[in-house]
């Protein structure tokens, strides 16, 4: 939507004008976002429209990674090795063999301590 009505280049057209309550809207309603949610993006990445959509694609990637672990973060990797009860190299292992997901690297570290304890137990058992 253009800011200036006098311009109508493609240019302009890829901009979002904040000022105008009609580009609010518009742009809004296009991204599915309020507005103060758009005022926010645009605040951080510029007023773009290709910016301002690479941002939201980008939360929304967020969103939906809180449940993967990040083994290049060492925060992260401390705190699922806490969560798990387990090292962090053994947390690394069962990523490596699981994937980066919590749950399936949680199911995962659930069946390796099972056989672990059982066997425990049988040689206790035997001596």
């Amino acid at each position: 939507m253009a800011d200036n009505k006098m311009k109508r280049g493609g240019a302009d057209r890829g901009l979002i004008a904040l000022s105008e309550p009609y580009e609010v809207a518009y742009w809004s309603k296009k991204f599915k976002v309020t507005p103060a949610k758009l005022k926010a993006a645009v605040s951080k990445a510029g007023r773009s429209a290709k910016n301002v959509e690479a941002y939201f694609k980008l939360q929304k990637h967020k969103a939906a990674d809180r449940a993967r672990i990040a083994v290049s973060q060492p925060y992260e990797v401390s705190y699922w090795s806490k969560k798990f009860k387990v090292t962090p190299a053994r947390l690394k292992a069962a990523i490596k063999a699981v994937g980066h997901s919590s749950k399936a690297v949680g199911a995962h570290l659930a069946t390796r301590k099972a056989p672990k304890k059982a066997k425990r137990s049988a040689k206790k058992k035997a001596a």
